[in-house]
C-alpha cells in the first residue's frame, strides 16, 4: 500500500519504510552522549567546554538538506539553507546541554526502551504509520516488526548515520525531556496556606470610586527625556536591555531591475512572433525553437488547473486564436488556444504493478525488458479473459493486490503524469501497460465521474530580463557611491541623485544572513565585522540591487547605550515624568473630587458588576491596571481616598467602597480551580530550558567559517 501513496504524492525518492527500518540500528549500540565523537575535524563553537564538531555539523546539515529535498523536490539554496544551519545549530547547542543535565542527575535512553516503543502498538510508533505493518485487528504486526529487527543488523556506515540523526537522537531527546519535565512537575509545590488565601481573593470583589488623569493630557512638548535619563532608567533594568554584539548599518541600493528600455525590447520580439504563432501548423515545436520559458504540454487541462491569469479570456477565443502578449510572472506572454474536449473530475482505476525496485530498500528487483515482457504477459491474459483480480492477488507488488488491484477513486493530478494521463485521458474500460517511475503498470479504468471542459494551450514566453546595459549603468553608479571619501561625502552623492539612505533598525548579528529585506547578505554581514566604524563596502550584489553600506555603530556584548536603548525606554520614562507632573498638581492626599477638579475630570464607579476580583487581569471600562486592581483590595483606602499612583495608562487616586465576598463555589468546582491552578505552576516550573542555556558557556563561532 506504500507504493499507492507513493504514486499519490508523484513519487517519495525514499519511503518511510527505509526511515522506520533503518532506526532500529539503534539498538545495535549504545545511546550516544551529546552525539560527541573523537574527530580531528575544527570545531565550530563551544558548550560548557565541550566542543561542537564541524564534521558533525555538516553531516546535520547535509541530512536535513537530503529530507527538504526530498519534501519538496529541490536542495535548499540561500535564505533556506542558512535557516537549516540555524537549527542545526540550536538543536546541537540543546543536545549539548540537555544530554549532560540528563546525566548528571542519571536520566538515560536505553536501546531496551527504543525496542520496545518500536514493538508497541503505539500510534506514536513509526513502525505503526507504516502501511502493512499492521494485523487485522490494526495491531502492530509483531512478525513483521521483528523481522525489521532482524534486516536492520546489516545497515552500517551512513545510512545509519543518517537515521541516527533523523530519528534518534530526536526520539532520544525528546524521550529525555519527558522524564525530566515529569520530574520537575512532580515537584512544584503549591501550598495549603497559598490555596486558601488565594481561595479568598477570589471570592472577593470591590466596589470602588476612582479619578483617572490620563497620561495623554500632558503633552510631550513638555516633557524632556534625555540621554542621562535614559541611561538612568538602563542601569536600574539591566536585564531589559541586554545586548549582544552586533553592528548597525546603512546603506543605498542601486536597482538591477528591468528598465522600461528593456521591457519595451522584450515585448516587442514577442509581438513580432505573434503572426508566425497564429500561423504555425506545430505548436510544440514552434514553443520550443522559440525558446519559451514555459514548457509545452500536450495535455488537455481542467480550467482550474491552468496556471494563468487570463485562462477566462484564453478559452473564449477559437480554437487556433493567439491572445497576447500580456505580462506574468515577469514575462511576456503568447496563448494559443489549441482545442478543447471533455474530460473526467475523477477517475476509478485498478492496475497490477511489476516493480523496478523495491520501494524499502531500493534494490533491483527486475531489470526494464524483464518488467516490461511480464506487464505484457499479463497484459494479453486479461485481454484473452483472466480474471484482472486474482492476476492482481497474485502478481502485483503493492498494497493495492489485496483489493484485485483497485486503487479507489483520484482527482487529476493525484497520481504522477504517465498513470494520470492515461486515466483522465481515455475512457472507462480501456486497458494498457504504462511505464512509469515505479515500474510497468498494467491499467484498467473502471469509472469517470464529473465531466467538464479541458482545454489545451501553447505557452511562448520570454522572461523579462535586465539589459546588460541597465546592470553596468546600476554597478557604475553603486561603484561611484563606493568611491567617496566619508560617510558625510555618501550623504552629498544620495542626495543629489534622487537616492535615500536606507537605516536598519536592527542590530545585525555576527552569524545573520540577512539585513532587513535584504536576503542571502551573508557577505555583507561579514564585511560589516571585519570593518570600523565609519567604513563604506565596495558594491554588493544582492538580489536585484547593488548594496553600498555603511558601518553606523559597534555595538559591544553587555547593556545597551542611550542611542540602541532609547525607543524601549523612552516611552517609560515620559510616563513617569508626565506622572510626577500629575502629582505635583495634585497634591500629596486630594480628595477624590479635588483630584478631579484639578484636571477637569469626573469621579468614576467600576466594579458594581461583581467583576473587579483581585484575579482581575482587565478592569471593565479602564483596562489592564494591575496597580488599581491592588488599591481595590488595599485596606488603607477603604476609609480614604489613596495616595495619587501611576498605572499603566494614567495616573489614578482610588477609593474602596465595599469589598464583599461571594458564596463559596461547589466541591467539584473548587477542586476543578485547584487543579487548573496546580496545572498552571507546573507549566511555569516546566520552562526550565531557558534557565539551562542561560546558565550555560556557549561559544559560537560559526561566522569564523561561514
Amino acid at each position: 500500500m506504500q507504493i499507492i501513496q507513493s504514486i499519490r504524492e508523484k513519487g517519495a525518492a525514499i519511503t518511510v519504510a527505509v526511515i522506520v527500518l533503518c532506526l532500529v540500528g539503534f539498538i545495535l549500540m549504545d545511546a550516544k552522549p551529546g552525539n560527541g565523537q573523537g574527530s580531528t575535524s575544527q570545531s565550530l563553537g563551544e558548550v560548557n567546554g565541550e566542543s561542537i564538531d564541524l564534521m558533525e555539523f555538516n553531516k546535520r546539515v547535509g541530512i536535513a538538506e537530503l529530507q527538504e529535498q526530498q519534501r519538496s523536490g529541490q536542495r535548499p539554496s540561500g535564505v533556506r539553507a542558512n535557516q537549516l544551519r540555524d537549527q542545526i545549530w540550536n538543536t546541537l547547542v540543546a543536545e549539548k546541554i540537555f544530554f549532560a543535565e540528563a546525566e548528571k542527575i542519571g536520566i538515560s535512553f536505553t536501546p531496551a526502551e527504543l525496542s520496545s516503543i518500536l514493538l508497541s502498538s503505539d500510534p506514536m510508533n513509526p513502525f505503526m504509520q507504516q502501511q502493512g505493518m499492521q494485523d487485522a485487528t490494526g495491531k502492530l504486526d509483531i512478525v513483521k516488526a521483528q523481522e525489521a529487527l532482524k534486516n536492520i543488523k546489516k545497515l552500517t556506515g551512513e545510512q545509519k548515520d543518517q537515521v541516527n540523526a533523523e530519528i534518534v537522537d530526536p526520539l532520544k531527546l525528546s524521550s529525555l525531556v519527558a522524564k525530566y519535565s515529569g520530574l520537575i512537575s512532580a515537584g512544584a509545590y503549591y501550598p495549603k496556606w497559598m490555596q486558601e488565601k488565594e481561595a479568598i481573593e477570589s471570592k472577593s470583589f470591590a466596589d470602588i470610586s476612582y479619578v483617572a488623569i490620563p497620561y495623554s493630557d500632558i503633552p510631550d512638548s513638555l516633557v524632556k527625556v534625555t540621554d542621562e535619563d535614559v541611561n538612568a532608567y538602563v542601569q536600574k533594568n539591566k536585564e531589559l536591555f541586554k545586548q549582544e554584539a552586533g553592528r548597525m548599518i546603512s546603506y543605498v541600493a542601486f536597482s538591477q531591475l528591468p528598465s522600461k528600455e528593456d521591457s519595451a525590447v522584450v515585448r516587442n520580439t514577442v509581438e513580432k512572433l505573434k503572426t508566425s504563432f497564429a500561423a504555425d501548423s506545430n505548436a510544440q515545436l514552434f514553443v520550443t525553437k522559440n525558446a519559451s520559458i514555459i514548457d509545452f504540454q500536450d495535455d488537455y487541462l481542467p480550467k482550474s488547473r491552468i496556471q494563468s491569469s487570463q485562462t477566462d479570456s484564453i478559452i473564449k477565443l477559437p480554437v487556433g486564436t493567439v491572445y497576447g502578449p500580456y505580462v506574468e510572472n515577469g514575462a511576456f506572454i503568447l496563448a494559443k488556444l489549441l482545442g478543447s474536449k471533455s474530460l473526467p473530475d475523477s477517475v476509478q482505476a485498478r492496475h497490477i504493478l511489476i516493480p523496478l525496485v523495491d520501494p524499502q530498500t531500493q534494490q533491483p528487483l527486475n531489470d526494464d525488458a524483464t518488467a516490461k515482457r511480464k506487464a505484457d504477459s499479463l497484459f494479453s491474459a486479461i485481454k484473452a479473459g483472466s480474471n484482472f483480480a486474482a492476476l492482481a492477488a497474485q502478481f502485483s507488488s503493492d498494497g493495492s493486490k489485496d483489493k484485485g488491484g483497485d486503487l479507489g477513486t483520484f482527482g487529476y493530478g493525484q497520481m504522477v503524469p504517465e498513470f494520470n494521463d492515461f486515466c483522465f485521458n481515455k475512457s472507462v474500460g480501456e486497458k494498457a501497460v504504462v511505464r512509469t517511475q515505479f515500474g510497468y503498470h498494467v491499467i484498467e479504468i473502471t469509472n469517470q465521474k464529473s465531466f467538464n471542459a479541458a482545454y489545451k494551450i501553447a505557452f511562448v514566453a520570454k522572461e523579462i530580463n535586465a539589459s546588460e546595459a541597465t546592470i553596468n549603468n546600476a554597478n557604475l553608479q553603486a561603484t561611484k557611491a563606493s568611491a567617496v571619501a566619508n560617510v558625510a561625502e555618501l550623504g552629498k552623492y544620495v542626495a543629489a541623485n534622487g537616492l535615500s539612505l536606507v537605516q536598519n533598525p536592527v542590530l545585525i548579528k555576527e552569524n545573520d544572513y540577512s539585513v532587513g529585506a535584504l536576503q542571502e547578505a551573508r557577505s555583507l554581514v561579514k564585511w560589516a565585522f571585519e570593518s570600523k566604524k565609519g567604513a563604506i563596502s565596495e558594491p554588493f550584489s544582492i538580489g536585484n540591487e547593488f548594496i553600498v553600506a555603511v558601518v553606523d555603530k559597534i555595538a559591544k556584548e553587555g547593556v545597551q547605550d542611550a542611542a540602541m536603548a532609547r525607543s524601549g525606554a523612552e516611552p517609560i520614562i515620559l510616563k513617569e515624568k508626565k506622572a510626577a507632573i500629575i502629582k505635583k498638581k495634585l497634591g500629596a492626599a486630594p480628595s477624590l473630587d479635588a483630584a478631579a477638579s484639578a484636571y477637569n475630570k469626573q469621579v468614576m464607579q467600576a466594579g458594581a458588576d461583581s467583576t473587579l476580583t483581585f484575579s482581575t487581569q482587565i478592569v471593565n471600562g479602564i483596562g489592564v491596571e494591575p496597580k488599581l486592581v491592588g488599591a481595590a483590595f488595599n485596606k488603607g483606602n477603604q476609609n480614604k481616598p489613596s495616595v495619587p499612583f501611576a498605572g499603566t495608562s494614567a495616573v489614578y487616586i482610588v477609593k474602596a467602597n465595599t469589598i464583599k465576598t461571594m458564596p463559596a463555589d461547589a466541591p467539584e468546582l473548587q477542586q476543578q480551580q485547584l487543579s487548573s491552578r496546580i496545572t498552571a505552576i507546573r507549566g511555569k516550573a516546566n520552562a526550565w530550558y531557558e534557565g539551562l542555556q542561560k546558565a550555560a558557556n556557549i561559544k559560537d563561532e560559526r561566522s569564523e567559517i561561514f
